[in-house]
């Protein structure tokens, strides 16, 4: 078995009365750790499953994938830190973090499970809500970046339900 959370794995229900940051971090938690469980008991050629043809995209994949949207939102683009992808190589609109049939399990979730809590970290080191960051042309609030990683996680989280369901049927949140 990959080191991947144990079958077990409970969700952290996000915050049904608190303010806003609360909220959208609470939902984020969840969202993350609702990869988790999909990902929870599986052997590293399950993880590895390209479940659904013609898709690529594994279960493996996609936590390599949401360690990458981790680093480059929130370490990148937020921090402002000159750190390279953790797995260079796309080439023509490819991402290398998908291509994963010589990859260690271990190795992949050790590193998102780093990135998500420097994600935390950076999070819980900003002021505000309401603090902004220039990328390029373009500002961003930490609002705006929760949201959109709570979006991120929630649409690869509907693809990781469909890829656990045809390796060996589990469903659920």
């Amino acid at each position: 078995m990959a080191r991947c959370p144990d079958s077990d794995q409970q969700q952290t229900e996000p915050p049904r009365t608190a303010d806003e940051r609360a909220s959208l971090s609470g939902f984020l938690q969840y969202q993350r750790e609702t990869l988790a469980m999909k990902c929870a008991g599986l052997t590293a050629e399950h993880l590895k499953e390209r479940a659904v043809p013609p898709s690529g995209l594994s279960l493996l994949g996609l936590v390599r994938h949401l360690a990458e949207v981790e680093r480059s939102w929130f370490q990148v683009v937020w921090n402002g830190e000159d750190i390279r992808a953790y797995w260079p190589g796309a080439v023509h609109d490819t991402f290398a973090e998908f291509d994963v049939d010589s990859v260690d399990p271990d190795d992949a979730f050790t590193t998102w499970q780093t990135a998500c809590a420097r994600s935390r970290a950076i999070v819980d080191a900003t002021e505000s809500l309401d603090s902004t960051v220039q990328w390029g042309e373009d500002v961003f609030t930490l609002r705006y970046v929760l949201t959109h990683m709570i979006e991120e996680y929630a649409r690869h989280n509907g693809h990781a339900d469909m890829l656990r369901e045809q390796i060996d049927g589990a469903t659920g949140e």
